[in-house]
This record gives structure tokens, C-alpha cells and sequence, in this order.
């Protein structure tokens, strides 16, 4: 394996949602995962990552000064929160924003490097052209507060939303100035070839978010094993010259830690 840092994302120790109240309060919708991030931490740690990645709801969930004493107890570094939004209605964007500076605030009190935004929400009666639009403008807005605050901001193309696969992945950076975070199984799943894209967009790129893909049945998978390979994406990290930090993430498993030590270990002998 390459000298890259691993880190490893929180969000498989528990069900995947987000904050009800958000519902009716917009500045209220933060990611989370439903489960004990001091588990999660110390069986990443275990696994033999040396840092940690968490939803924007997990990491408000507790003071700074206590989730600064659960990662030191656990010899992690806080690398990035994941924060995300509609990001194309002019009306709550302030509130996304202000949600999202709410995470930057605290993911640069505790020192992490990294920002990252999911988002560009899908009507409901079809992407309008202008959505693209508001999309870049509004991640420009969120690589601004990031830098205010010395992190890196990134945008992460992730199902559900406008920006999926490769057409839609060169559209939206051709419209906003923001990193790319490419999530290899995402990508693969929306019929982007990850390798690829990652040469194309490679001086874009400081922070990656790495898993396995399986098509049938439709599932996530550790990197030992799924339909798409891993190695061609390793390769092309390396033929790029890409030398920060790989957050390898698993939205789901049965035995979490399991999942952490079998991507851990294939790392290890690529």
C-alpha cells in the first residue's frame, strides 16, 4: 500500500438517517447514524485506521471537549464530517448553510482537515437547467466558509441526487470551485468508471471515500470483495500522485468492525 492515511467512516455502527425535527425545521436536518460512536471509534481504532470520519449530527451530538477525549482515547484524529443539503431552493439555503457552518465550526475546533457535502436535490416533476446552477453556486458558498475556517471543502456525487454519474459529475465541476470527494462505489453504481474519473479530475482531488460495490442484489460492500475492482482505482490514486488522507466507509454490515478489518487488511496488501 501506498503511504496514504486511512480513516475509516462512522456511519455503519447504526441505522442511517437524520433529524426528524428537520422536517419542519430546515436548519435542523443534519445526517446521523443511530448508534454509539465510542463503540465505533474504538473498534475503527482496533481495525488499525488512524482516523475517523462523522455525519454532522454525530459530531454536534456531544461537546467538543468530550468528542475530543474520545478520539484521543482511542488515538484517532477527527479527518472530515459530512454535511449535506437541497443546495437549489433559493428560500432555505441560508438555513443549509447555516447548518453546514455549524459543522465547520466544529470539525475546525477539533482540528480536522476536511469538510464534505452531499447534496442538488431532485424535484419531485424533474431536474429543471438552472438546478446545476444553483448547485455550483451554493457549493462555492460552502468551499467559502470552509476555507474561512482552514478546512478543505469537498463535494461528494452520491445517489439520489443530481449528480451521479459521469456526465453529471463533469457538468457540476465545470460550475463550482469546490474539490471533488469521488466515492468509488457511488460513482460505480451510477456507471461511472471510478478509475477514470479520478485521473480526469485528479488536481481536484484531496480527499477520497473508498468501498465496495455489489450490483445483484443491490449492495455496499468491503473492498475484498463486489463487482467493481479495486485495484484499477488504487492504481490510478497512485499514477495521480494522490498522497492525502483515503476514508474507507461501509454504509451498512452485519458486524461493522468486521467490515473495517476486511477493507483494512485488503489495503494492506495492495
Amino acid at each position: 500500500m501506498s503511504d496514504w492515511k486511512l480513516a475509516y467512516h462512522a456511519n455503519c455502527w447504526g441505522a442511517l438517517g437524520g433529524n426528524a425535527v428537520g422536517v419542519t425545521s430546515v436548519t435542523q436536518l443534519s445526517y446521523r447514524t443511530f448508534g454509539d460512536m465510542d463503540r465505533a471509534c474504538a473498534e475503527i481504532a482496533a481495525a488499525g485506521y488512524e482516523g475517523v470520519e462523522m455525519f454532522d449530527g454525530n459530531l454536534l451530538d456531544v461537546s467538543a471537549t468530550d468528542m475530543r477525549t474520545m478520539l484521543a482515547a482511542n488515538g484517532l484524529q477527527l479527518v472530515a464530517t459530512y454535511a449535506g443539503g437541497n443546495f437549489i431552493f433559493d428560500d432555505i439555503l441560508p438555513e443549509e448553510l447555516a447548518r453546514v457552518t455549524r459543522a465547520a465550526d466544529r470539525a475546525a475546533e477539533l482540528g480536522a482537515p476536511h469538510l464534505v457535502v452531499g447534496g442538488g436535490a431532485k424535484r419531485f416533476n424533474g431536474t429543471r437547467g438552472p438546478d446545476y446552477d444553483k448547485l455550483g453556486a451554493a457549493l462555492d458558498r460552502v468551499k467559502d466558509l470552509a476555507d474561512a475556517r482552514g478546512l478543505r471543502a469537498h463535494y461528494h456525487p452520491h445517489l439520489s441526487t443530481i449528480v451521479e454519474g459521469p456526465i453529471e459529475v463533469a457538468r457540476i465541476f465545470d460550475l463550482t470551485a469546490i474539490d471533488f470527494c469521488p466515492d468509488t462505489a457511488h460513482l460505480a453504481a451510477a456507471g461511472g468508471d471510478p478509475a477514470q474519473l479520478i485521473r480526469d479530475l485528479a488536481p481536484r482531488i484531496s480527499y477520497i471515500h473508498l468501498k465496495g460495490f455489489q450490483r445483484d442484489p443491490f449492495a455496499f460492500t468491503p473492498l475484498d470483495r463486489g463487482d467493481v475492482p479495486t485495484g484499477p482505482i488504487l492504481d490510478a490514486m497512485r499514477s495521480t500522485g494522490f498522497a492525502g488522507w483515503v476514508c474507507v466507509e461501509l454504509d451498512a454490515w452485519p458486524d461493522p468492525a468486521q467490515g473495517a478489518r476486511l477493507s483494512f487488511d485488503f489495503l494492506n496488501r495492495a
